[in-house]
């Protein structure tokens, strides 16, 4: 992933998030814990991963319209774009 270091740790960090949450989940589920207790959690996690998401497809977008890419990267298409927000949708 190319961005600046602040998206990146930006991205990093809700990840780690989502990393501690689902291991919380995981082990909710094997404590038998109540369902709305787990479906909350697991809601959260989702989000977390979501916020990821979108800083990464917004980086990519940001990176089309300034036109800062790799070195041997072409700045990726509409079409492109489009696909990554609807992969998270």
């Amino acid at each position: 992933m190319v961005g600046d270091e602040d998206s990146i740790a930006l991205v990093l960090n809700r990840l780690r998030r989502a990393h501690g949450q689902l291991g919380g989940v995981i082990s909710m589920i094997e404590q038998g814990r109540d369902c709305k207790e787990v479906v909350t959690q697991l809601a959260a996690v989702s989000k977390a991963l979501d916020k990821a998401g979108f800083k990464i497809v917004a980086t990519g977008l940001r990176q089309c319209l300034t036109g800062e890419t790799p070195d041997d990267q072409a700045p990726m298409t509409e079409a492109e774009l489009e696909k990554l927000f609807l992969a998270l949708a």
